[in-house]
């Protein structure tokens, strides 16, 4: 497999550790126990650090844990996301969700290797890209809030926690042409794997190598820290096929359940 690591050590890597690719702030409530990984942000009531992660449940209590944690979310008028991957349970857990109203979305769980990815990615130089910081964080939030169509003052919020996380545990930049902001993309770093998050093109620049651009310097920024393997999980009618053409392979399908 892909440098040298088995599949169950790349899905460890894609599908547990990027459970993990946020910095906590005030307001996040992690909620772990056996068979189950969730958030819970009030803050940011259109998505965003509010999901279900992990869920294994007996069938007896599936239906009653499903409604119960919806409600949950309802009552603080929350926009909140399910995945369904292979460690999940019961076998149909996906059609207990939709039974309650949810609608899932196919989401490719990806790997490359970051130098053969980097090797074979033609950039325009006209597209520039840099970290965010304290003078561009409002170029940031802006084509953040205006590309996934939401709020952006949780947005501000999270970024500014992020400029002073001193772990360097993300890696977030701004893409620009012309000197116009027009997509954004962030990055999560742990031990052994780089976890690409989030990237978005403004709809009038999209088609014009932006989000290679982003991809690029995400990339990057890993091989410097001195990692080798990059993951996502991405969205099956979108950013898949365009990951999938820069030489990332697909290691495992899931679904995505939400409201619509």
């Amino acid at each position: 497999m892909l440098l040298g690591l088995s599949r169950e050590e790349l899905l460890h890597e894609a599908l547990v550790r990027s459970r993990e690719s946020f910095v906590p702030f005030a307001g996040l409530r992690v909620v772990r126990r056996p068979g189950w990984a969730q958030l819970v942000t009030p803050l940011f009531r259109q998505g965003g650090f509010n999901e279900v992660a992990l869920a294994r449940l007996e069938p007896a209590e599936a239906d009653a844990v499903i409604a119960a944690t919806i409600e949950e979310y309802d009552a603080l008028g929350i926009r909140f996301r399910w995945a369904v991957g292979p460690d999940s349970a019961p076998p149909d857990l996906g059609a207990r969700l939709a039974a309650h109203g949810l609608v899932g979305e196919r989401t490719v769980v990806m790997a490359a290797a970051i130098d053969e990815v980097l090797a074979a990615l033609a950039v325009d130089p006209a597209i520039r890209v840099e970290a965010v910081h304290a003078g561009n964080l409002e170029a940031f939030v802006a084509v953040s809030a205006a590309g996934w169509g939401c709020d952006p003052e949780p947005l501000r919020v999270y970024q500014r926690v992020l400029l002073d996380d001193a772990g360097g545990r993300t890696y977030n930049c701004v893409a620009y042409i012309d000197d116009e902001p027009v997509g954004v993309g962030n990055l999560a770093l742990f031990e052994r794997s780089a976890y690409l998050i989030g990237g978005v093109v403004l709809p009038a620049y999209r088609g014009r190598g932006v989000y290679r651009a982003l991809t690029a310097a995400r990339l990057r920024h890993g091989a410097d820290r001195g990692l080798r393997l990059v993951t996502t999980q991405a969205r099956a009618a979108s950013s898949a096929p365009i990951l999938a053409r820069l030489g990332f392979v697909a290691l495992t399908e899931i679904e995505v359940y939400s409201r619509r």
